[in-house]
């Protein structure tokens, strides 16, 4: 069949059309959405693998915390008790007379990789206390050194006598487990 010039180039021009549209459409267009989802899934790997490296920075930092803190409890006097502790500094306070009770708390076990330890704890009423003693008392019990720590404080002004404060503590601290 012959087809005329004008028809010719008609076909060519067809054919080169499908021909770059074919390209376009299955190599091109592909080709870079590809490229921009795998530049997606690079920039979420990398901020996954950010938040893994925070985490694991900020888990460093725990152990370290944990290993000093049963460094500090395996140094502390063999006979430490919350209790005595808390009377000793009674006494020494001059507020020995304002305790009301002293009540323990059931210890809590806890496992770090280190190892176990309790956490026990005591609350106690302080009756008809000044204010500069309770903050003195407060003061000395909150010791780093022997890991004793204030949980929580209830302070109300004193029903027996005016200018004085009433007060629950609850008072916490670590001992190691023997296993």
């Amino acid at each position: 069949m012959k087809l005329e010039r004008r028809e010719r180039y008609m076909i060519w021009g067809v054919s080169l059309f499908m021909i770059f549209v074919f390209v376009l459409q299955f190599i091109i267009f592909p080709f870079f959405e590809r490229k921009a989802r795998l530049k997606r899934a690079i920039l979420s790997k990398k901020k996954a693998l950010d938040k893994i490296l925070e985490l694991q920075a900020e888990y460093r930092a725990h152990e370290h915390g944990l290993k000093e803190i049963l460094k500090r409890l395996k140094s502390r006097d063999k006979g430490f008790t919350l209790f005595s502790f808390l009377e000793k500094e009674a006494g020494k306070t001059g507020i020995k007379d304002h305790i009301k009770y002293m009540k323990p708390s059931a210890a809590v076990e806890r496992v770090s990789g280190s190892g176990y330890y309790n956490e026990s704890g005591v609350e106690m009423k302080l009756t008809c206390v000044s204010l500069d003693e309770l903050v003195t008392y407060l003061f000395k019990i909150e010791s780093p050194k022997e890991l004793v720590k204030v949980k929580r404080v209830s302070i109300n002004k004193s029903k027996e006598e005016m200018g004085f404060l009433d007060a629950i503590l609850q008072v916490v601290t670590f001992e190691p487990v023997q296993r």
